[in-house]
């Protein structure tokens, strides 16, 4: 896998965004390679697409470390001996600080349109519930760099979904999940073609 770019995926449960990545990779859709795959509990579900693909994995417990900057040495740690040059976060629900070898080289996905409907404790069903009950109108997913504060680094490509007055939360969600599952290998792929700059917080698609 010469010449694909060296990423490493964060997971806190059943990893449908791993999965998505992986199935992105065999289709040569995607020019990355998983170097390693990081889990926040040994019960994380995703753990098995790691274990099928060959991909090694590691489980990083929060609860085991005292300090926040030790808790990043532990996550960060293994991706530099790993050579990765990207962390991807795929429904990864833990903080950890984000030193700064690695500014603007962690991505997330949210399944809204920040600054709307995100924050601390705003993730998964939480979140279509939020947009459902405020009777938005459009709903999506945003793809951005990570920073030390929930929701808020960068925003590298966002994709709208319509929402109709009879919708369920559940119905949203899977919506959000299609854009998300188009979005998010978008991104990567321009990472591994380099098409991407940060200016400020304004990110430049070349």
């Amino acid at each position: 896998m010469s010449g694909r770019l060296p990423i490493a995926v964060w997971i806190s449960g059943g990893g449908t965004t791993l999965h998505n990545i992986l199935e992105k990779i065999e289709l040569g859709l995607l020019q990355v390679e998983i170097k390693l795959v990081i889990a926040s509990k040994a019960s994380a579900a995703g753990l098995e697409y790691a274990r099928k693909a060959g991909i090694p994995e590691l489980v990083v417990r929060k609860s085991d470390y005292e300090q926040p900057s030790d808790y990043c040495e532990a996550m960060f740690t293994p991706c530099r001996q790993a050579g990765v040059e990207y962390v991807v976060m795929g429904g990864f629900l833990k903080h950890v600080l984000i030193p700064s070898d690695f500014e603007n080289r962690v991505v997330n996905i949210h399944p809204s349109l920040i600054p709307s409907f995100c924050g601390q404790g705003m993730y998964g069903h939480h979140v279509h519930d939020a947009v459902v009950a405020y009777g938005a109108k459009i709903s999506g997913c945003t793809v951005h760099f990570v920073d030390n504060e929930f929701d808020h680094g960068p925003i590298i490509l966002q994709r709208t979904v319509s929402i109709h007055h009879d919708d369920q939360a559940e119905d949203v969600a899977a919506r959000v999940f299609q854009a998300e599952c188009e979005a998010y290998p978008t991104v990567l792929q321009w990472l591994s073609t380099g098409r991407i700059q940060v200016q400020d917080r304004k990110v430049i698609i070349s």
